[in-house]
């Protein structure tokens, strides 16, 4: 297995998941969409926001690839120019932060650590332009939640938030706290220790996804016995 993160770029839509490329539920002001009756294309309305923003501020996302197909994303940008993003409960985004709106895995990937790798790329180059924190609006309750079963058909707060036990796992604390939306910070300061951090959860993903497929196999070996 061969894994590849490389930033989202202009040309590059098309390595993004499927849901990825469809869905606006950031970007765009859910009100508007209610209201429009010209809003029928969602993949065209996401491209034409990517291509906006990586062409005011530069790449807006990191994209993985498992042995050359899309696994996963994280997309990211200035929340200025998330329409979302003022509507929770514990907005507004801090002002020296960037928010991390998207972050995406492909069912089979999800065991194989392309979230903390994801994360890595991102921080990596949000310290390399300057940026002083990246922040996320997480959500809570995913597991009892009735649309969980839903997950991957339409965009819902559960299906298209990034969990914020994930986030926690990556370093994130909370700084606005809410019982459903809170919002979660990682400051990126050179000494922050992120690049620990985020290594030490890969690390953890990877002894359960071992931990898992062992366990497979062990059962596979009985049935055969």
């Amino acid at each position: 297995m061969s894994m590849r993160i490389s930033p989202l770029t202009l040309d590059g839509f098309d390595q993004l998941p499927r849901h990825s490329r469809r869905c606006v539920f950031w970007e765009m002001d859910p009100a508007a969409v209610r209201s429009s009756r010209d809003f029928s294309d969602p993949e065209f309305e996401k491209e034409a926001w990517l291509s906006m923003v990586m062409l005011e501020w530069g790449s807006c996302g990191q994209v993985a690839t498992v042995d050359g197909t899309p696994a996963g994303c994280a997309l990211y940008s200035p929340p200025g120019v998330v329409p979302r993003a003022k509507l929770f409960p514990t907005s507004p985004v801090s002002p020296d932060a960037v928010l991390l709106t998207t972050m995406r895995l492909e069912p089979a990937a999800e065991l194989d650590g392309v979230g903390p790798s994801l994360i890595q790329a991102v921080v990596g180059d949000l310290v390399r332009r300057g940026v002083r924190a990246l922040e996320a609006f997480g959500i809570r309750g995913v597991e009892d939640d009735p649309v969980a079963a839903r997950r991957g058909q339409e965009c819902t707060p559960v299906d298209c938030m990034i969990d914020a036990e994930f986030l926690a796992d990556m370093g994130f604390e909370v700084v606005a706290a809410h019982h459903r939306y809170p919002r979660m910070r990682l400051e990126l300061d050179r000494d922050h220790g992120w690049k620990a951090d985020v290594e030490s959860a890969l690390e953890r993903l990877l002894a359960v996804a071992s931990l898992t497929v062992t366990n497979i196999e062990q059962k596979s070996t009985v049935g055969v016995l």
